[in-house]
Parts: structure tokens; sequence; C-alpha cells
């Protein structure tokens, strides 16, 4: 039973702990003074990001430590059998997941709106290239080395951002490259590294259905439907 609590709501420990102290945890500092302080803090700490990295703000503190309390106390008396508390916590993820489907496809429609009007305005440069997938590029370096194939593994140095300019990942900024196989990345990345010869250096323009199209990376700042931009610089062909 305490086991079953604890991995399905994930709510913070050290929150419940300064709740049943009297609904004061929000202002409460943390007192820390040995390893099982800060072990109790690690708990809370992870726990309270991964509900809120799940979206999950909306819990009743009072009846979480009363469902919390009588765990701990190892008492078989909770009020909720553990089947309709499995029930009630699937059918709450299920509604929560729906909910957030429906939030990021309405943010994906007004991201893809102003990409398309940035990648619209984009193509009148006459610099710009479009293939027929969408993806739109332009040459700023032409090396001279064998253009790698989709089933090839590849070097790279890049920096990617949104049309916002908006930096979300650079390897300049790691200060080393990175290599990884060329099927195995977004679609955008796929076709646009097997344009450039090894040694050349190319600006993408993705549109969101060749990128991360309404399910980008947790915790990034690439929002549902957004248009990406990469400078890539093509090092080397990395042989097996």
């Amino acid at each position: 039973m305490k086991n079953y609590l604890l991995k399905l709501t994930t709510l913070t420990f050290a929150a419940a702990m300064f709740t049943a102290c009297g609904n004061s945890y929000e202002s409460a500092a943390p007192d820390i003074t040995d390893r099982n302080d800060s072990l109790h803090y690690s708990f809370g700490y992870l726990q309270g990001a991964n509900l809120a990295n799940q979206g999950i703000d909306d819990v009743d503190m009072n009846n979480y430590v009363a469902g919390f309390m009588t765990a701990m106390d190892e008492a078989d008396s909770s009020v909720i059998n553990d089947g309709d508390m499995q029930a009630l916590i699937q059918s709450y993820f299920q509604e929560l997941q729906m909910k957030q489907m429906e939030e990021r496809a309405a943010e994906a429609d007004v991201n893809m709106e102003q990409g398309q009007a940035f990648l619209e305005e984009n193509l009148q440069n006459s610099d710009v290239t479009e293939t027929e997938s969408g993806l739109q590029y332009r040459v700023l370096e032409e090396g001279d080395g064998p253009k790698p194939e989709a089933t090839d593994r590849v070097q790279v140095h890049y920096e990617g951002s949104l049309i916002t300019d908006e930096v979300f990942d650079s390897s300049y900024e790691r200060g080393e490259p990175v290599t990884f196989p060329l099927n195995q990345v977004i679609p955008g990345w796929t076709e646009g590294v097997q344009l450039m010869s090894v040694g050349s250096k190319y600006q993408f323009f993705i549109p969101a259905d060749l990128a991360y199209g309404n399910n980008p990376p947790q915790g990034s700042i690439i929002k549902p439907g957004s248009v990406l931009i990469f400078e890539v610089e093509l090092l080397d062909i990395v042989e097996e």
C-alpha cells in the first residue's frame, strides 16, 4: 500500500510534511543539518519536479496528507480500497493526457501559422532553396568532400534556434561536435544533411512536420508546431 501511493502520486514528500505541520510549506525553508535531512529533501524535490513536469498542480494537500499518514502508519484503514484508487488515478491521468493534447494542438495551430508565414517570407530570399518536402536551406559554405547517405554516421557541429532567434541547442557552446546515425534524427536533418558535402556549412529552416510536430522534447523551449532553424557544419562521415 505504501509503495503504491508513493509510486502513483509522486507528490513531494517535503511539501506533505510541511502541510502536516500547519499548511506553511510554501514559505518554509528546508532544515538540512545531516545526510538524512538531505536525503528526505531530495525525495521531495525530485518527486515534486516530476509532478510539475507532468503538469499536475491541482492536488488537495489536506487529503493527500491524510492518505499519506495512513499509509505511513501501515494501517489497513483507508477509506478507499486499492482497486478504486487505481481506477481513480488511471482515469485522472487519462483526462490529464487528453487535456494536455488539446492544449498542445491549440498552441501548435498558432505556432504553425506563424511558422508558415515565416517560411513563405524566407523563401523570397534568392539564396534560399525549398525541397519537395518543404525543407528550406541556405548554403553558407560549400565543401568538396563526399555526401553522406541516410544510413551513414556523421560528425557535425550545429546550432539550433527558433524563428525568434532563441537558441535551444548548440554543440559549439558545448565545445565539441556530435556524431550520430543520420537516420535516427528528425526528418529535416536526415534529408538536409544528405544534401551536404563534407566541409560544407548549411542553414536549414525546418517545418514542424519535419521536426518535432506537436511533441517537442520535454523541458525544451521548443513549442508544439515550431519551425526550427539550424546552422550545420558537416565535419566528417564516420566509418563504423
